[in-house]
């Protein structure tokens, strides 16, 4: 089955493979088991992708969601919120993520060997178990150039960098958290080639929020770009979508992105309506691949989607169903 997950190449495969890897988590994963059972769904009864039940994704935060027995290799968790809980992410097969993240990669940039990767992820490399950090790093070290790796708080030394990397004609692909890219071009104006922008999130609390047009605007100005790039990812999956541009995402073939309605938690929207995201990720085999996130977006026909939002805790329905 892991094998297959990432040898998909149509629709009809990545259906047969979901419904697959539901019967083994309805029938592996006991936090999961439970759940199908209190919405009263059972694999016989399932036939299409969007009756499978999408596990609330704060079930990371109170359970241990494995549909495996074997040993925990890894454990990786959520920054949370100031006095808030934080998400696991207990993996017992860490080559699938690996897998995922190498061959994800690669199915939207081509060989990681092609570039320098820089990454200025100060508030993720001050805590441990980011499974960002593990990906990151490895891709580091993966790309194989000796100016490839992880800057802190001394931007100074990575304004240098690039400027020397970009005299030098190099790709780059510099990776980073919204502050810390800010924080750069502030003392640092670059006109870029051949560097792929690539912010991976919020302000964290450093800096005000900004939407991200006004964000991807400024950054495109301070680097000299024509595009900024995204990543979607979370603890609790071990696969990745990218945007190349204009805050509109791609996921690989063993990834789906669709929305619930915000009324009604276990109805999926039809393409382009609004609604809380569901992920399917077929490379959560070990833990469960049909998560519901607290993310608010769309979904279009041509199965791209964006980010719009965050649910408020108090506007989370359907979740009764937490007293498991």
């Amino acid at each position: 089955m892991e094998t297959s997950i990432f040898n998909i190449q149509n629709k009809q495969e990545f259906k047969a493979l979901s419904l697959a890897v539901f019967k083994h988590q309805f029938k592996n994963n006991k936090v999961y088991r439970s759940f199908c059972d209190l919405l009263f769904v059972h694999p016989s009864s399932i036939s299409t992708i969007e009756e499978i039940p999408f596990l609330p994704i704060q079930f990371f935060k109170s359970r241990k969601v494995l549909s495996s027995l074997d040993e925990i290799q890894e454990t990786f968790t959520s920054s949370g919120t100031t006095g808030g809980s934080t998400s696991k992410h207990l993996v017992t097969n860490i080559n699938l993520y690996k897998e995922s993240y190498l061959k994800g990669f690669a199915h939207f940039y081509g060989n990681i060997e092609e570039y320098t990767v820089l990454a200025l992820l100060p508030n993720y490399l001050q805590r441990q178990g980011s499974s960002l950090v593990f990906m990151v790093a490895d891709l580091i070290e993966k790309s194989k150039k000796v100016e490839s790796g992880f800057y802190l708080d001394n931007i100074q030394e990575l304004a240098n960098k690039l400027l020397e990397l970009n005299r030098n004609g190099q790709k780059i692909l510099l990776i980073g958290v919204s502050f810390a890219l800010l924080d750069l071009i502030e003392m640092q104006q670059f006109n870029l080639k051949n560097t792929i922008i690539m912010e991976t999130g919020g302000m964290k609390g450093r800096r005000k929020e900004l939407v991200r047009e006004e964000l991807h605007t400024i950054l495109q100005n301070g680097f000299g770009v024509t595009e900024i790039h995204s990543e979607y990812g979370m603890t609790e999956l071990l696969s990745q979508g990218y945007s190349k541009g204009n805050g509109v995402f791609e996921t690989p073939p063993w990834m789906k992105i669709l929305t619930r309605d915000t009324e009604d938690a276990l109805s999926i929207n039809a393409s382009g309506k609004n609604g809380g995201i569901n992920v399917i990720d077929l490379a959560n085999y070990n833990s469960c691949s049909f998560i519901a996130t607290q993310d608010l977006g769309k979904v279009y026909e041509n199965e791209t989607f964006e980010i719009i939002g965050r649910f408020d805790n108090s506007d989370i329905r359907g979740c009764n169903l937490m007293v498991l």
